[in-house]
């Protein structure tokens, strides 16, 4: 367990002078709603449930304890959760509440807590977490994030997280800049994921029946059904309408750096909303023939420990109400 005190305070005070993620606004969040990311320095969630469309080693059966935080340092055109990622809709909560609902997840039979889009809360999460653990939480961390993240804020979670699940949205600076607003998106997603791979370098996986399990030895380093992520690394890579080209680049990147030591969840499921009206190119779905050639490449590459998603899965019913249950 890692000493609170005054290392946490001193963390803290970063929100008064804010540069938790790379945008570096420095905006002071204890007296207003937040630079970039939209949120003052008080908890907002919008919602805390099971969650079961993730990756199977992290849905499983029971399903992920998905913890949704409102704001968000990127602010994509085609967000799906884009009330929620422009600070808009969730609830203020104190600190304790979240060691409780993390608990109550728990509780529920979560297979793990799902931090998602977290970056602007780290301070808080990093005690919670450690909270919840000398309350008996022990299920895995899992922090979901579109990897435009500060490597100084990641080593801080050395030791809180033990999944992570980022995404690699683009390679091309303009195509990032014309979509998320961060021409340095490419720079700051490698940084990023290269220190998550450092904290955990190798994947292992225990039997969905119970965590004990793997705490008898029974982890194994290859995922299989019926089996849950314990520790390692996800990167996800979501195939944008047209833009085939770029999500090759990404998978040779990740491939060429680092072989089988990640897993690559490889995704179809983008769906166009009412806000992408103003970009046609992205007001499509993506076709069965582009996800196709994309699986096809990262097969040439000899990618194996991945995932891809089936079926007809781009459709907004599968992003979940934000009506702040379980907060």
């Amino acid at each position: 367990m890692r000493k609170e005190s005054t290392d946490f305070a001193e963390f803290r005070r970063i929100y008064t002078k804010c540069t938790l993620c790379p945008r570096k606004c420095e905006a002071d969040r204890s007296r207003q709603m937040g630079g970039v990311c939209g949120v003052g320095d008080q908890l907002k969630l919008a919602r805390a449930a099971l969650h079961y469309w993730e990756e199977p080693c992290i849905s499983g059966t029971n399903g992920s304890g998905a913890v949704f935080f409102s704001g968000c340092a990127l602010h994509c055109v085609f967000c799906q959760n884009e009330e929620i990622a422009q600070g808009l809709a969730g609830k203020e909560i104190p600190d304790e509440r979240l060691t409780e609902i993390f608990l109550e997840l728990q509780e529920k039979g979560a297979n793990n807590i799902n931090l998602v889009t977290p970056g602007q809360y780290v301070p808080h999460i990093i005690k919670s977490v450690q909270s919840a653990k000398d309350q008996g939480l022990s299920i895995p961390i899992v922090y979901n994030t579109g990897s435009y993240e500060s490597v100084d804020t990641l080593r801080t979670l050395e030791g809180i997280v033990d999944v992570y699940l980022p995404d690699f949205k683009y390679m091309d600076a303009e195509i990032s800049r014309k979509y998320s607003h961060a021409e340095d998106y490419a720079s700051v997603a490698k940084a990023a994921i290269a220190e998550m791979v450092r904290q955990q370098p190798k994947a292992f996986f225990y039997p969905e029946k119970g965590i004990e399990n793997g705490k008898e030895g029974k982890y194994i380093t290859e995922a299989e059904d019926g089996y849950l992520i314990a520790k390692g690394v996800i990167v996800r890579q979501l195939l944008l309408p047209g833009l085939l080209l770029d999500a090759k680049k990404i998978i040779r990147y990740l491939v060429d750096t680092y072989g089988d030591q990640i897993y690559l969840s490889l995704m179809s499921q983008y769906t166009p909303l009412k806000q992408v009206e103003n970009y046609p190119e992205l007001n499509r779905k993506v076709t069965d023939r582009e996800y196709e050639k994309y699986l096809d490449y990262a097969i040439s590459l000899g990618v194996t420990h991945g995932f891809i998603q089936e079926g007809d899965v781009a459709k907004d019913s599968f992003i979940p109400a934000f009506d702040c249950e379980g907060v």
